[in-house]
This record gives C-alpha cells, structure tokens and sequence, in this order.
C-alpha cells in the first residue's frame, strides 16, 4: 500500500479478504490491524470461511484458508471479521461485494445489512451460519421474515450478477452481462434501479473485470484469472493497477 497512511487516509475494501489467493492470513491480520483506517464489507469468501470454521461447511480443494484455522489468533480473527458489515453507506457513496436489487434504496440495503449484522454478532449467529447456504428464495418480498428474509439479503449483497425487474435472482451463470439468461439483466442494469443516484463501489464479478460506469465502480478486474488488481482512488477517480502474478485458478467458461 504505497502512499498508504493510515493516520490521513482511509481505505475501502470490496469484500473476499480471504480465499482469493496464497496469503489470506496475511491479508486478515493486515487488514484488521488497520483498525478505522479500512472499511471492509463481507464478501461470499468470507462467510464461506466462517461457516467452515463453524464445521457447517467443508473446505474446497483449492481452498487457502488452512492457515488461518490453524492460526493462535484465529478466534480475534474470526470474530472480527464476523462483525463487519454487508454494506457501508457514506454519503453519496454505497460500498458493497456483490450488488444490490432493483427495488432496494441505500437505505433499505443499510437497513437489511444491519439486521444481518445483528444477528451475526447475537446468540443465534451459529444457528444463522448453519442455514445460510441456498438460492431460496430468490424473489426479494417486503413481507419475508426471519433467516430467509437475512438469506435472501446476504445472497444479493455477497453473490449477486444477474436478476429480473422484481428482483428475481440468477446466482448460478458467473459469466459476463453477454450470457445473461432470458428475462435477466446484470443487477445494474435496470433503468430504474432504486439505488441508482449513489456512487455503488464493488467487486464480486471477476468475469466481468474493471467497470467504470456512471455511479457503478465494479473494481474486481480478474487478478484471480491473471488480471489486474484494481483499487480506484476517491474522490478523483484516478485508477491504480497492479498486475498479476499469472492465473491461480481458470476462469469460468459455462
């Protein structure tokens, strides 16, 4: 982090501290000894890694997070990293991993995220992490209640690329706006998206890479596929890329 003072500066993370490559203790220790000088929000990696410290979840095969389950301080970590948000909203700008629905305002993500937040940092966080994973429901509905209404929540803010108009949503295709299913349209794509007079900053769809849109940074360019790393600096919108190291896994081609 060159040029990198944490006493005047601050830094905004999209989300997946871990997992995304060899050094995901590092990364967490780095990030987390920033203290108010980085904001994070949870990303699908991250809450991968919390339910399988857990044991809900097992380890995939091309997994880095042995290190940190094995770590002295793997309890601090864990713990904090299950209190960070699903959504920072600062003034005209909205820092998520993955996206928001259609009919969502920033204050209804804000609100969606704290309710999440709460419950993970209360006595039903272990209950909570046992039944996170599923696509269902995939419909957002103001009425939904309970760990479907958090579920529907985490899978918008942490996995989502495609959904309809209703905010139906597609979280199996993990391919560019070009393979969108019929009746689908990336998230940010719906003219009247609620959320679309904020500044969204993001990451998640590494297919996609660097998207520079009118009030939509998506700023995961594929490091993981050999790409760029990416970090975009506020408020002058310069763009800093530090290249690859070559692909760590393939990406997706169906």
């Amino acid at each position: 982090m060159t040029g990198f003072t944490p006493a005047h500066d601050r830094l905004w993370l999209v989300g997946d501290l871990v997992n995304r490559g060899p050094g995901s203790l590092a990364v967490l220790r780095e990030v987390k000894a920033l203290g108010d000088a980085a904001v994070t929000v949870l990303g699908n990696h991250d809450l991968h890694l919390l339910t399988v410290a857990r044991g809900h979840r097992r380890m995939h095969d091309d997994d880095t997070l042995h290190a940190i389950l094995d770590a002295p301080d793997r309890a601090e970590l864990l713990d904090w990293l299950q209190q960070r948000p699903l959504v920072v909203l600062e003034g005209e700008r909205l820092l998520v991993h993955a996206g928001l629905l259609p009919q969502w305002t920033p204050a209804t993500a804000l609100m969606l995220s704290g309710e999440v937040q709460s419950v993970l940092a209360g006595p039903r966080a272990d209950e909570f992490l046992a039944c996170l994973y599923g696509d269902e429901p995939r419909t957002w509905r103001d009425d939904l209640e309970g760990f479907d209404r958090l579920r529907v929540a985490v899978n918008a803010f942490t996995r989502l690329r495609f959904c309809s108009e209703e905010g139906t949503m597609q979280l199996r295709e993990k391919r560019g706006p070009e393979a969108a299913p019929e009746g689908f349209k990336p998230w940010f794509a719906h003219p009247h998206r609620a959320s679309a007079r904020k500044h969204i900053l993001c990451g998640h769809w590494s297919t996609l890479g660097l998207l520079l849109a009118p009030n939509v940074s998506m700023l995961d360019s594929g490091c993981l596929w050999g790409g760029a790393l990416t970090a975009l600096k506020l408020p002058d919108h310069r763009v800093f890329q530090v290249p690859g190291r070559g692909s760590v896994i393939p990406a997706p081609r169906e």
